[in-house]
């Protein structure tokens, strides 16, 4: 009878009093953690079936995640509305709140910006996880995998092992390049510089042999004359190859051949004019 005597009279049911507000915000914050816990153990069973290869990772974390953040928001809400105290305080300060709200915005406009992009990303789906992207960074040009996005940052892994943090907003506003969505061949360009004196049908016939045996290369497009000037003439050889990062290995090994071969077939590789020999020149010496 004691038990009951203390609802009736106000106890632990009773929001208006501290015991009632604490047993109220222990509940609702039971169910909030139970929720929350659920919806997490529901996407890692999610993402563990290999088999649904639609399932888009990155999208399903980061929605679970804003998903997770509301139910923490609503339950707090629910649970301020029940406490006379909160809301009184709520009613009264009503005005006060929409201008702390509207100052925060201004002051985390960068923050709130990176989350409406993070958003953005996920609907029109430019990139996923494990595509690889190349971004313009201070450093310079950066290429790397996309290991994750959050709710502010996508997060780069660059060949050399190195990460590479985004801000959202920069990589929805800017030119990204997705070396690997859909088909990730590339075309290979090596660009070879031969004197005018030069048989070109030789260096061409050289070019295409060298890549037609290399096992990077896939299929040959062509090596067109690009360029005539006082360099020289430039021939560039065109190459198909499986994916950026094996297009920088056959750069490098075509063009490393082809000067080899060069020298031997007596085809000469014009050498850069220097400032002080074009000086020399004006000078009439």
């Amino acid at each position: 009878m004691h038990y009951f005597d203390q609802i009736k009279t106000g106890g632990l049911a009773d929001p208006s009093t501290l015991q009632g507000a604490i047993a109220l915000g222990l509940v609702f914050a039971f169910f909030a953690w139970l929720v929350g816990t659920l919806l997490k153990k529901a996407v890692h069973r999610l993402l563990a079936n290999d088999q649904r290869e639609h399932v888009d990772r990155m999208a399903v974390k980061f929605i679970a995640k804003l998903v997770r953040y509301g139910v923490y928001a609503f339950a707090f809400a629910a649970y301020a509305h029940f406490i006379p105290a909160l809301s009184g305080v709520g009613a009264a300060s009503l005005t006060s709140i929409g201008m702390i709200s509207l100052i925060v915005g201004f002051a985390a406009q960068n923050t709130l910006g990176n989350l409406i992009a993070g958003i953005s990303l996920l609907l029109y789906r430019p990139f996923k996880l494990g595509d690889r992207l190349q971004v313009a960074a201070p450093t310079g040009i950066e290429t790397g995998v996309v290991e994750s996005l959050t709710l502010g940052y996508t997060l780069l892994k660059t060949d050399d092992n190195r990460r590479v943090v985004v801000p959202n907003s920069l990589i929805a506003s800017q030119t990204a390049i997705n070396l690997t969505a859909n088909d990730p061949r590339v075309i290979c360009s090596v660009v070879m510089a031969i004197s005018h004196a030069a048989d070109i049908d030789k260096a061409r016939a050289i070019l295409f042999e060298l890549a037609g045996k290399h096992p990077l290369a896939t299929q040959l497009c062509g090596c067109p004359l690009t360029q005539s000037g006082s360099a020289g003439l430039m021939l560039s050889l065109n190459v198909w190859c499986a994916d950026a990062m094996i297009a920088n290995t056959l750069r490098c090994d075509l063009l490393e051949q082809a000067v080899k071969r060069f020298a031997l077939a007596d085809i000469i590789i014009p050498r850069p004019e220097t400032v002080m020999e074009r000086a020399e020149t004006n000078s009439g010496f």
